[in-house]
């Protein structure tokens, strides 16, 4: 294919703090086993897509382990396969990334050394499945200069994206960005078609733009407010090409996970008897990296004044013990041990998590390594949590990695 594969993989994520404090967003953990990365890498391995650099900045440590022993061994040297991490390079008078675009900038380098024909830019935060085979060959039988994948989405949604509007053939005529009242699509007055934050770039084209921008004075180094607008402007080729899930035909999934709120009900809809993203599809594999875990437990199977170890509607990763304690709609990543008595409902738990006997844990997310003491309850009365925790408008709590309870000391 000769392309080159560009991942950002470097945001703060700020909005979903506290989540973010000790790891980047990509390196987030999601439905249990996963992180979030871990969507867009498996995207590429199922498209044939294996020359990658990931563009690294904050918080990196966990991102940088994960990509090491989780996906290094799935890329073959020897045939030309590669994962590597890079930050910033200094190649700026600012020295860190100022925004997308100056990232590319700054690793202008990385094309004079492969020469790729086409550089695909995709984001590392993202959840999806998608064939970019498909869009490569879209960008090629286009004759375009820059191909955007595009998605639809209710109009509310919308106003915090990048939308387009396009001519029949999928040429852009306009790209606006974070509007009150975007354009919706033609026929359908509640969608709209966005910007999945996933690119084709000619790589002459990306050099000269990304060159061009660095001259500016004011810019936000934003690809879609600083370089497709200026495109679409001077009437260049730059074309949509519409998203298919691979999963499914009539709703196309995806999520760009960027605050608490959301991050909470896409890992709530992994528990659903037909969730809309599928993990369990076989065609289409999610990969990760998973440590020599036991297989999870539960015990106490009689009940006896409440005491039973159960789970129902969730979904319960490797080396989890459930001892006595009830578990309903909700995620447990691997090693959490739940004691007698206790009890999560709709709650989101992080490796390593344990709860104590006689706890109640609901509406709620707890951080790595989180030991909640014996007869705590989160989540139950958001009102008092948010006088510990961070609390968020629709009442999910959440309790950060390294919280420490006096009763756990």
């Amino acid at each position: 294919m000769n392309t080159l594969t560009v991942i950002m993989a470097g945001g703060r994520g700020e909005r979903l703090y506290p989540l973010t404090k000790d790891k980047a967003k990509p390196a987030v953990p999601f439905g249990g086993i996963y992180r979030i990365i871990d969507f867009t890498l498996s995207n590429c391995l199922n498209s044939g897509v294996r020359q990658l650099y990931l563009l690294t900045q904050y918080s990196s440590v966990s991102l940088d382990r994960h990509i090491r022993m989780g996906w290094n061994p799935l890329f073959k040297q020897e045939l030309g396969e590669f994962i590597e991490s890079v930050p910033p390079q200094h190649r700026s008078a600012e020295g860190w990334y100022v925004g997308n675009v100056d990232a590319v900038y700054q690793n202008i380098n990385l094309f004079e050394r492969h020469k790729p024909a086409h550089v695909l830019l995709l984001s590392g935060d993202h959840v999806y499945k998608m064939d970019y085979h498909e869009m490569i060959a879209s960008h090629q039988q286009s004759g375009a200069e820059v191909t955007v994948a595009a998605v639809e989405l209710e109009k509310e949604s919308a106003k915090q994206m990048g939308v387009m509007n396009i001519e029949s053939d999928f040429r852009i005529r306009e790209f606006l960005e974070k509007v009150p009242d975007p354009p919706t699509i033609p026929g359908d007055p509640n969608k709209c078609l966005v910007s999945m934050g996933v690119y084709i770039f000619n790589t002459p084209k990306l050099v000269r733009e990304t060159i061009r921008d660095a001259k500016q004075k004011v810019s936000a180094h934003d690809f879609g407010r600083n370089i497709l607008t200026h495109l679409i402007e001077r009437k260049e080729k730059v074309f949509a090409h519409v998203f298919r899930d691979k999963n499914r035909e009539a709703y196309q999934y995806w999520r760009d996970i960027g605050t608490i709120d959301s991050y909470y009900d896409a890992n709530m809809d992994l528990v659903n008897v037909e969730p809309l993203f599928n993990l369990y599809d076989e065609k289409w594999p999610i990969r990760t990296y998973q440590g020599q875990y036991p297989p999870a437990k539960s015990v106490f199977s009689f009940e006896h004044e409440g005491r039973v170890g159960a789970a129902y509607d969730s979904i319960v990763s490797p080396g989890c013990i459930i001892s006595g304690g009830r578990v309903y709609r909700s995620v447990l990543s691997p090693r959490v041990r739940m004691n007698s008595y206790s009890l999560v409902t709709d709650s989101i738990l992080m490796e390593g998590v344990q709860i104590g006997r006689g706890a109640r844990v609901h509406r709620a997310i707890i951080g790595e390594g989180v030991d909640i003491p014996s007869g705590m309850q989160i989540g139950v009365n958001p009102s008092d949590d948010a006088a510990k925790f961070k609390v968020t408008s629709r009442g999910i709590t959440v309790v950060p990695e390294g919280m420490m309870f006096a009763s756990s000391l």
